[in-house]
């Protein structure tokens, strides 16, 4: 375990460690395939849009709008471009309610969030990945960014920008923690550079996020947000 005396900042993830994200993806994903129930089953129909919105990755990103994106896309591919207009308006509907995810809180975020700061430890900053301007937008509704230091939302975790994170805020990889419930994004790289990760499951993972995961002396793993106030 690291010593909490030695960190100097402390990073957050956003979706699915502050708010809920990922279940309002779930739920497109099933309405979406009900749609598309003419052209396949449900599990046909699902492996095809992941490996649409795989393919669209590298030129896309991440966020709704490139999930949006890959919904048409898909649609036309497994309809072999018969599918309705109509039909094609309703995709991108389903899609286009993932904007207005309200970003509530969880539980034990808010209160957390404001007894780390009052003790003024620590530079606190959210990094997150994906469209920059739907991020900003679920910060804003959240009422969570007067926590924060700074908000840095990359196209990807990487090595390279987790170490660029620690040099923009003047620290070392061992000063530094990232907070997150994602093993692959918020925890592995963090580790490999030689920094410290705080593990908080959520529910429910996106499938490109899943990721063999492992015990490491420098990782801690917990039940709840607010446990983080017993170990910083």
């Amino acid at each position: 375990m690291f010593n909490p005396k030695d960190i100097r900042l402390v990073a957050f993830d956003a979706d699915d460690t502050l708010w809920d994200n990922q279940s309002l993806f779930d739920k497109a994903v099933e309405d979406y395939c009900a749609l598309m129930s003419p052209y396949g089953t449900r599990d046909q129909m699902y492996a095809a849009l992941y490996k649409t919105e795989c393919g669209n990755m590298d030129s896309l990103g991440y966020g709704t709008k490139a999930f949006i994106i890959s919904l048409v896309e898909n649609a036309i591919k497994v309809s072999d471009g018969t599918i309705p207009e109509d039909q094609i308006i309703k995709a991108i509907n389903i899609g286009r309610r993932i904007l207005y995810n309200p970003a509530t809180p969880l539980l034990g975020v808010a209160d957390t969030l404001k007894t780390l700061q009052d003790r003024g430890q620590y530079r606190m900053v959210i990094f997150t990945k994906g469209d920059p301007l739907e991020q900003e937008a679920k910060i804003e509704r959240s009422g969570l960014g007067k926590y924060f230091d700074d908000v840095e939302t990359v196209s990807g975790k990487t090595i390279l920008e987790y170490k660029k994170l620690c040099s923009h805020n003047g620290v070392t990889e061992d000063q530094f923690v990232m907070v997150g419930n994602s093993f692959k994004s918020d925890i592995a790289p963090v580790l490999e550079m030689g920094g410290n990760a705080v593990l908080i499951p959520f529910g429910t993972i996106w499938e490109h996020e899943r990721v063999e995961e492992y015990d490491h002396p420098k990782l801690i793993r917990l039940d709840q947000f607010s446990d983080l106030r017993n170990i910083l």
